[in-house]
């Protein structure tokens, strides 16, 4: 498989791009979506902030307290910019539906790059199988990208392209200007996922055979990947429990121990493990046998 690729991006620009998973969780008792228009928009931000951050999306899933989007951007800092902005806007539509304002403060967004093509496959059999978490089953669920994915006849409807401003204003629930965008909406006023979601990049991870995509669904970790995409990157681990986990990252980027890369190692892995999880300088030059001078001038550098 290809994880990275070159693609045309929103702003016109081809550009080589990866993939890296946005969560989007409500904290405590925090809900994100209470009825279908909050879904709905919700799907339709996923679009409209790609568009707007210049990310491409590749598949999603919304359920009532928390959303997972796969995305190719060009570097973490986009696709953190991305997940931001979504946070940021979907929390304006909460505030000015319910007059609520705490969302924003309530809800936590995070950015992993997908580093290695067990972690791709897997993160994007996860996401569709999040329909679970509403009840539903993955192939009926209406805010997911999953029914995109090895469709034999795309569905056609409505092109947003052509909406007046006052329609799109009041479907897309959206001031983007959205003149560019091949998306389409069906007769129910809702965004067709195939006609924005990168449909070849998915198929091509799974070698196009969409018996190997349905076996990987079938067959994911769905325990193991909550802990290392939506769980673990929030929390706060001991230095033995991080030791592992930045072993388990050594072995698949350089395969080797910790022990025995170079400094010159160290500083290019470093980068990865601060943004994808929860840790402090000091946690980060222990386990690695660095000074914290080092550590911080590494971090400064990016």
């Amino acid at each position: 498989m290809k994880r990275i690729v070159t693609r045309t991006l929103p702003s016109g620009e081809s550009s080589k791009v990866q993939p890296y998973h946005i969560s989007m969780k409500g904290l405590e008792k925090a809900i994100l979506c209470r009825d279908d228009e909050d879904y709905d928009v919700m799907v339709k931000y996923i679009a409209v902030c790609a568009h707007r951050e210049n990310v491409i999306v590749i598949i999603y899933t919304v359920v009532s307290n928390h959303a997972h989007v796969a995305v190719l951007a060009k570097s973490f800092q986009e696709a953190c910019d991305y997940a931001e902005e979504l946070k940021r806007v979907y929390a304006q539509w909460i505030q000015i539906k319910y007059r609520e304002k705490r969302l924003l403060r309530d809800c936590d967004v995070q950015a992993i790059l997908l580093d290695n093509d067990w972690y791709v496959r897997n993160a994007l059999a996860y996401i569709p199988r999040n329909a679970n978490d509403n009840g539903c089953s993955i192939d009926s669920y209406r805010w997911s990208g999953y029914r995109a994915m090895f469709a034999d006849n795309k569905t056609r409807g409505l092109p947003v392209c052509k909406f007046t401003r006052r329609e799109q204003d009041r479907i897309m629930h959206s001031r983007e200007v959205l003149k560019d965008v091949s998306w389409e909406v069906d007769g129910y006023g809702e965004l067709i996922p195939e006609s924005f979601c990168d449909t070849e990049y998915l198929e091509q991870v799974f070698n196009n055979d969409q018996a190997f995509w349905l076996k990987t669904i079938g067959g994911v970790n769905q325990a193991e990947m909550e802990e290392s995409l939506v769980e673990a990157p929030r929390r706060m681990i001991p230095d033995s429990e991080f030791y592992k986990v930045l072993a388990d990252i050594v072995d698949r980027w350089f395969k080797a121990d910790i022990s025995q890369l170079s400094l010159e190692k160290k500083l290019r892995v470093l980068p990865y493990i601060w943004r994808t999880r929860k840790t402090t300088v000091n946690q980060l030059a222990r386990v690695l046998g660095i000074s914290r001078e080092e550590v911080k001038r590494a971090l400064k550098a990016v």
